[in-house]
């Protein structure tokens, strides 16, 4: 077996993000990682202090993988493209990786969050399109309508929860062009 210094964190975090996606998070343990970076467990916490610890760790590098593929999306220079464009790799982001998809969006105990930073690069595609779309004043909530609605979408559709029948797709793209229209019909009334 290799020794602890020979096993990086970054080859722990990707050994736990592959036992994540094939066996769930129960399935995210201590000694599972371990094996299979082929150290023994107490060897591990000399990298990593506990399970949460972990799992935070594997929640951050899927925030910033999914910021990445975002942002490499959204930047046409054309705000209407580059909403459909970031709901789509959003979408592909989920299904190519749905357990960790799931870790991000599920509300788990604080120490097992990603740290407001790494959520923060990950939010700014969305934050440059809505801005665009919007208008910069409506940035903040423009992103959080995009993600809102996205996240619903891919949320249902990984949980088998669209019964009705019909084309998810074209459901889909009918929400992107929906979405679009709302974050560019000008200053909404307030409220209140």
């Amino acid at each position: 077996m290799p020794t602890p210094d020979r096993t990086s964190l970054a080859d722990i975090v990707t050994a736990a993000r592959h036992i994540l996606e094939s066996q769930g998070l129960p399935g995210l343990t201590m000694q599972a990682v371990a094996e299979r970076v082929g150290v023994r467990a107490p060897s591990l916490y000399k990298r990593v202090r506990n399970r949460d610890t972990l799992i935070r760790l594997v929640a951050e590098a899927t925030v910033r993988e999914m910021g990445e593929r975002l942002d490499a999306v959204a930047g046409s220079g054309d705000p209407r493209r580059d909403l459909r464009e970031l709901a789509h790799a959003f979408r592909a982001f989920a299904h190519a990786h749905p357990a960790g998809y799931h870790l991000i969006f599920n509300n788990g105990p604080a120490e097992t969050r990603p740290d407001l930073d790494t959520l923060t690069l990950a939010s700014a595609p969305a934050l440059r399109v809505a801005a665009d779309l919007a208008g910069p004043e409506h940035a903040l909530p423009g992103a959080r309508m995009i993600t809102a609605w996205a996240n619903g979408f891919v949320s249902m559709e990984l949980a088998g929860a669209f019964n009705l029948g019909g084309d998810l797709d074209e459901t889909f793209e009918f929400g992107i062009t929906r979405l679009t229209a709302a974050l560019t019909a000008g200053t909404p009334p307030r409220v209140g």
